[in-house]
């Protein structure tokens, strides 16, 4: 189940319109392990995650008609899923709808497989707060940070424009085209300028539409990162135990040993991303009665 929520956690949010509710959704499915979701309105975080076994009995009691491998009803969710969350969705003839319950949501799914009535129910109940801390809280946290530090480097290279410029002035250079002067770079004006024009919108988040649809990239390079250093962590903690001799020069080691940051946007499909797990041949069911391109920016 570890390598569920691990792959859960740097999924991308997709943006979701089913009927009259909008949600944010993400998902990971392992056709050999099972499946993690996590689904919100922004008021509350829903969560199910569950293993081939519960896929199995499920599946028994939903699709009676049907026999099948939990790894291959897996890989129809997997793909039914994978529609749903492109942008724009793609449903190819199934049908999503929600229903909310106390303390419970339920997506339901409505499709074919080889020809036959399929039938699934995601059954989610909140999420824990450390799930939404983990999700949610810590990423955006992380990502403000970033995008602090991209406002105070651009800030910078203007100043050093601006410098520039003088002194190709100061030494007789002129414009070619007045339309290309500019007036020399006042932070707070700027500032104030992007906060007055950007404030009401970003006060109104409304269904966190934007936020998926522009900042997902940022996102997942800091789900990713800290993944990576809580695997290291994680890491450091077993070699220790196995070797108690050497725990004082390792810490030494490991603490002389900066992690490597990087901010480079991956180039992820919807189905990469959903289904990011070892490569194991498929099962094919049995059944009764019957694109790479060039990485691109963060913040483009």
């Amino acid at each position: 189940m570890e390598e569920l929520e691990h792959g859960l956690l740097i999924q991308p949010w997709a943006w979701l319109q089913l009927s009259e509710d909008s949600l944010l959704a993400k998902a990971y499915i392992n056709t050999h392990k099972g499946y993690a979701l996590l689904l919100s309105d922004l008021q509350h975080v829903w969560h199910e995650q569950v293993d081939t076994s519960v896929v199995s009995q499920r599946a028994k009691e939903l699709n009676k008609r049907l026999t099948a491998t939990p790894s291959a009803f897996l890989s129809h969710l997997r793909d039914l899923m994978c529609t749903l969350l492109e942008d724009p969705p793609d449903p190819r003839g199934a049908t999503f709808s929600c229903e909310r319950m106390a303390e419970r949501m339920s997506l339901r799914v409505r499709s074919e497989l080889s020809g036959l009535p399929f039938h699934w129910n995601f059954q989610c109940t909140l999420a824990s707060p450390f799930l939404v801390f983990q999700h949610l809280i810590r990423p955006l946290m992380g990502m403000s940070l970033v995008l602090q530090c991209q406002v105070r480097e651009l800030t910078s290279l203007l100043r050093l424009k601006d410098a520039e410029i003088q002194d190709y002035q100061e030494n007789g250079a002129v414009l070619s085209r007045d339309r290309l002067k500019t007036e020399l770079f006042d932070e707070n004006a700027v500032l104030e300028q992007v906060v007055t024009e950007n404030l009401p919108e970003a006060c109104s988040i409304e269904n966190g539409r934007s936020f998926a649809m522009k900042l997902q990239n940022l996102y997942v390079t800091i789900t990713k990162q800290g993944f990576q250093a809580e695997r290291k962590r994680q890491g450091s903690g077993d070699s220790q135990a196995s070797d108690r001799t050497s725990s004082n020069e390792t810490d030494g080691i490991l603490l002389s040993q900066p992690e490597q940051q990087s901010f480079s946007a991956p180039s992820l499909s919807v189905l990469e991303t959903l289904n990011m797990e070892t490569s194991v041949p498929m099962q094919r069911p049995h059944l009764s009665k019957v694109k790479r391109k060039k990485p691109k920016g963060l913040f483009n």
